[in-house]
């Protein structure tokens, strides 16, 4: 296949820029529907659960296991992606993805489910961890950032759209149905990466690259590293639980649990077009704020919880920081490992959590501020 990279540096701003930009599209619908997939259960937990005989703690799991596979896949990704084609590895990826939804939305027991629940973990892991990487191949390297922001993009669609299309579905067709109706998006998009993307081979690696365990030398990137997994362990607990708690503290019919979704999203989507002023304004208070910020949502949460309109309220507040925090925690990732991104993106997508349990509500406060603490130690001096 022709060398899309080439084509843009010997004609830049020509005819070229089609073919890259359709491999950054294909990516970005990848993306769509990988985090549809893994937010899909936030939606459905409580027929999740019912359908399969266990109780909704024990469904929550099937988020947990997602990323604690998520975790295993970072930390070795590196060196499995250094000897293959990063075209065949995202189609694999890609094809697992299927296969996942598939094993879900057909289970006939919860250690079925939980097996489809950590496919889609290792997909998440892998993707993510080589995103910048592949698109510093695809496009012209002034090109990257919009390539990027096009990504988070589909990430940022798939939590506005997944999880109120999500409990809308399973209302109509069941949860199980929920999960198949993602696989043919995963199709599509798996074609369309296999006719838009260049072959990419490996390229030359400095010595002990694919050891991402050597960066926790350095005492700001362990203290950034665990800002990140205290944030956001204690943002997904909430989010996780969040059907059980509107349909058994808020007593919510399906309908107004759709709406409350989508506004959760559409506050997200709105976040990820300001977060960029403020991290320029101020890097480090920013990163500092949103925690505590969701920290005392969490609490108000708590307390008013019976509140509809409050509720309403609460959780648009929330929603506008929930993705405040991915972009900002990887400019930080960025900035403490700038040369080797391969090794500076997996760790930052450790935030997936390894120990979710169960937990009441207030679990989240501990969290955020253990976060807090973190990132302010963090900073640069």
């Amino acid at each position: 296949m022709v060398d899309v990279r080439a084509m843009t540096s010997a004609n830049p701003g020509g005819a070229a820029q089609p073919a890259y930009w359709s491999g950054v599209f294909a990516m970005t619908m990848c993306v769509f529907a990988l985090i549809a997939s893994e937010f899909m259960p936030v939606s459905l937990l409580t027929p999740i659960a019912t359908g399969l005989g266990v109780s909704e703690g024990r469904a929550g799991y099937g988020i947990a296991i997602s990323g604690a596979f998520a975790v295993l896949t970072s930390l070795s990704i590196s060196t499995l992606a250094g000897t293959m084609n990063r075209k065949t590895l995202l189609l694999g990826m890609t094809g697992l993805m299927c296969v996942s939804g598939l094993v879900v939305g057909l289970a006939p027991d919860y250690p079925t489910y939980m097996i489809g629940r950590a496919l889609i973990g290792v997909v998440v892991g892998g993707f993510w961890s080589l995103s910048a990487a592949v698109a510093m191949r695809l496009v012209p390297i002034d090109k990257v950032p919009r390539a990027l922001a096009i990504f988070n993009g589909g990430n940022a669609l798939a939590v506005v759209v997944a999880a109120p299309l999500g409990s809308y579905l399973g209302g109509i067709i069941g949860w199980r149905g929920a999960f198949l109706c993602l696989v043919p998006v995963a199709l599509i998009a798996l074609v369309w990466q296999w006719i838009s993307l260049p072959s990419m081979p490996p390229g030359p690696r400095s010595a002990g690259s694919g050891n991402v365990f050597r960066l926790f030398k350095r005492r700001v990137v362990t203290l950034g590293m665990l800002a990140v997994g205290a944030f956001f362990m204690g943002q997904f607990v909430l989010f996780t639980y969040v059907r059980p708690f509107l349909e058994l503290v808020t007593l919510v019919d399906v309908a107004t649990l759709s709406f409350i979704l989508l506004i959760i999203g559409v506050a997200g989507l709105l976040g990820t077009a300001i977060i960029g002023t403020l991290l320029r304004m101020d890097f480090h208070r920013t990163l500092i704020v949103i925690p505590l910020l969701m920290a005392v949502i969490a609490v108000a949460l708590v307390a008013f919880g019976g509140w509809l309109a409050g509720v309403v309220v609460l959780f648009g507040l929330w929603g506008l920081l929930f993705l405040f925090s991915s972009p900002g925690f990887q400019a930080m990732s960025a900035q403490l490992r700038p040369k080797t991104s391969n090794s500076a993106i997996a760790p930052a997508r450790w935030h997936w959590p390894t120990c979710w349990k169960p937990c009441g509500m207030p679990a989240p406060t501990t969290r955020f501020s253990t976060s807090c603490r973190t990132a302010w130690t963090a900073r640069p001096a």
